[in-house]
């Protein structure tokens, strides 16, 4: 059993900054990737950002490139999202996910898949003002 905390959530204004962190705890080795997910009122879960230090990858979903980092830290089971330039629409409850299974998939072929994904967070809100 893992069990992922959020942190970092809150109220900002359009153009400014927050970073979310997630701390995993437990049964997290061995583990493969972790990431962020949103979702908003009415909609469905949409992967936002993803590490994978199996294969050294970071994955982005296209509205948060070039605005938001993904990174691990390498000695603490923790993951971080930078949101920079945060827009109206970035407001979501932000969920931390992590890969403890492997599967017959490929990571780069299925990340922004909410089923590849095995451990889920309860979320953490944000909350962007025009």
């Amino acid at each position: 059993q893992v069990t992922l905390v959020e942190y970092g959530g809150g109220l900002v204004q359009a153009g400014g900054s927050l970073t979310l962190r997630c701390e995993a705890s437990g049964r997290t080795s061995p583990s493969y990737a972790m990431g962020w997910f949103r979702q908003t009122p009415g909609k469905e879960r949409e992967f936002v950002a993803a590490v994978n230090w199996g294969i050294g990858g970071y994955y982005y979903t296209d509205s948060v490139k070039g605005r938001f980092t993904v990174w691990k830290d390498n000695v603490e089971n923790t993951v971080y999202l930078q949101m920079n330039s945060l827009k109206p629409e970035d407001t979501a409850v932000y969920y931390c996910v992590i890969v403890t299974r492997k599967r017959g998939t490929r990571f780069s072929e299925s990340y922004y898949y909410s089923d590849e994904y095995d451990y889920w967070g309860q979320g953490t809100q944000v909350t962007v003002s025009s």
